[in-house]
């Protein structure tokens, strides 16, 4: 690099090119998501620490996806909201590398608690003698400690590899925050290495957490179908398509994004599946987990007695 190169010291995050009362009406409603995304985790977080029915390995996991769900959409969406209000959507260097790191932290390890909620109900279904074995506490804060450490060490590799990279040119973002592909662009030298160990990333903890869901409720239908009850035939089905609904939603729109031909999706597209990635999808999981799982809404309805009943 000569030396008459000015260093980027910050980023502009170009956002939607939208008019002012379009932001405006946009920043309402991803408020209005934004609080249902806390709302809807931070009840399911709050029935299950009441509630000692819920003290079980599927909602153990539950409560991780939830607090991850609620991390995850904090790291995105308040500056973006600020962004929507603020003519200058300038964000720090160091503030932008930290928020890449923590969206990628927190995509990574919900991969992985969701590989841990099927690797649960399979175990629950098909061995459910050797549940309580299997299942043990011990073993499942191992798989929760695992999922929170790997996800985090995946995204520090990303992290220290855009790290080595200059940035000495452009300095606008064509994204609504700081999501690596995007930041990745900007550099002033090659990312053939970035891009490689991305796309190897997405086929480990994308591609083949996907494949072990797959196999795991494969295995589970089969089972389900051999059960002769049936209302444990119906209890079963409900509890696992709800996790389907939540693998199939975050598992579809992180492939797309990070594993299909960039030439098939425009920036605006892309920014799309970010904004269902990072916004939609944590607020989907809370509804799907408590509209559609009957243990939630007992629970919710235990809840409310017990302070009605004060």
């Amino acid at each position: 690099m000569t030396e008459n190169q000015t260093w980027v010291t910050e980023f502009i995050l170009l956002g939607f090119p939208l008019s002012p009362k379009m932001q405006m009406l946009l920043c309402v409603l991803f408020s209005l998501f934004y609080v249902l995304t806390l709302l809807g985790n931070g009840v399911i977080l709050g029935l299950i620490w009441l509630d000692s029915k819920l003290h079980t390995p599927m909602y153990f996991f539950l409560s991780h996806l939830a607090i991850v769900d609620i991390s995850y959409a904090s790291n995105n969406v308040p500056k973006m909201l600020a962004n929507l209000l603020n003519k200058k959507k300038a964000i720090s260097f160091a503030p932008c590398i930290m928020q890449t790191f923590l969206y990628m932290a927190f995509a990574h390890t919900e991969c992985l608690i969701l590989v841990m909620m099927s690797y649960d109900r399979y175990v629950a279904i098909c061995h459910p003698l050797q549940y309580s074995v299997i299942m043990s506490w011990r073993v499942c804060t191992v798989l929760a400690v695992t999922s929170w450490a790997c996800g985090s060490l995946l995204a520090l590799v990303h992290v220290v590899l855009i790290l080595r990279l200059p940035f000495c040119g452009p300095h606008e973002i064509s994204h609504f925050f700081c999501e690596i592909l995007s930041v990745l662009k900007l550099a002033c030298a090659d990312t053939r290495l970035n891009q490689v160990v991305i796309f190897a990333a997405s086929v480990f903890i994308l591609v083949g957490p996907l494949c072990l869901v797959l196999v795991s409720y494969s295995r589970i239908l089969l089972a389900i179908l051999r059960i002769q009850s049936g209302e444990g035939r119906r209890k079963a089905f409900s509890t696992c398509s709800s996790h389907l609904c939540v693998v199939g939603l975050f598992f579809g729109s992180a492939i797309v994004l990070y594993m299909a031909p960039k030439f098939h999706h425009p920036e605006e597209q892309q920014k799309i599946l970010s904004l269902f990635y990072s916004l939609f999808n944590p607020m989907l999981n809370s509804l799907i987990y408590s509209l559609r799982n009957a243990e939630v809404k007992g629970a919710l309805k235990r809840v409310l007695w017990k302070h009605r009943s004060r």
